[in-house]
């Protein structure tokens, strides 16, 4: 899109925004998790919830202390530590193929060698490993690098399409690329976690709660917004 296209959509993103953050805050929380660990984490996450990902984790954590353990183990064994969030025998496999993948490239179980690297670079250098797809690398660099990056996740997508600033018929991986120039700078966080809030208490999937809507104004369900429809067709 041209700088000029932008404009109205970043308009919109923006207002959003300050909706948000007045009817939930500005998230203060800033604490750079382990990149390791949040991209161990972000994979867990795949087709579950939060509440399954974390019990996984913790399961995991507690059956193998240190990322080498995991690798020493088996997969089914890791798969079984993993169980409750689901996909557990794909999910194991991919994750012991990352970290032997680290080891092999990077000599120990860390990702702190992406440190010296710029954004563009990191999506390059992991991206192309199973299991790790934008949400999972953007998710890393906001989470486990403090970043700007905006992962868009189901409930992103979701409210995005409700909201007018992300096409109808786009899909989460091309959301990525098309959301991120619309954030403004410095709200990646805020954004994000207000949406997902936003998502998962009223405009939710199933019985959306419309009678109290903060955003009920420039929702384009109803009254589909002329805004967006010229510039998908231009792509």
């Amino acid at each position: 899109m041209q700088h000029s296209e932008l404009r109205p959509l970043k308009g919109r993103v923006k207002k959003v925004l300050q909706i948000l953050e007045r009817k939930y805050g500005i998230p203060s929380d800033r604490k750079v998790n382990n990149p390791l660990d949040t991209l161990i984490q972000t994979i867990l996450s795949q087709n579950t919830n939060d509440l399954n990902r974390d019990r996984a984790f913790q399961r995991l954590e507690t059956r193998f202390p240190h990322w080498e353990d995991v690798l020493d183990a088996r997969t089914k064994a890791v798969a079984e530590a993993i169980r409750p969030a689901g996909l557990a025998n794909q999910k194991a496999k991919r994750i012991r193929e990352i970290l032997r993948w680290i080891q092999k490239h990077h000599g120990k179980l860390s990702l702190s060698f992406l440190q010296g690297m710029d954004s563009d670079e990191i999506k390059k250098t992991i991206g192309g490993l199973k299991g790790i797809g934008p949400k999972t690398i953007n998710c890393l660099l906001l989470f486990g690098m403090g970043r700007e990056a905006f992962p868009v996740d189901t409930h992103v997508l979701r409210v995005g399409k409700q909201l007018g600033f992300i096409p109808e018929r786009m899909n989460a991986e091309k959301a990525h690329q098309w959301v991120a120039p619309l954030v403004p700078e410095g709200k990646s966080l805020s954004l994000h976690l207000n949406l997902i809030r936003f998502g998962r208490s009223v405009c939710k999937a199933k019985n959306p709660q419309c009678n109290i809507c903060c955003l009920a104004k420039e929702c384009v369900t109803k009254f589909k917004a002329p805004i967006i429809d010229g510039l998908v067709k231009s792509q």
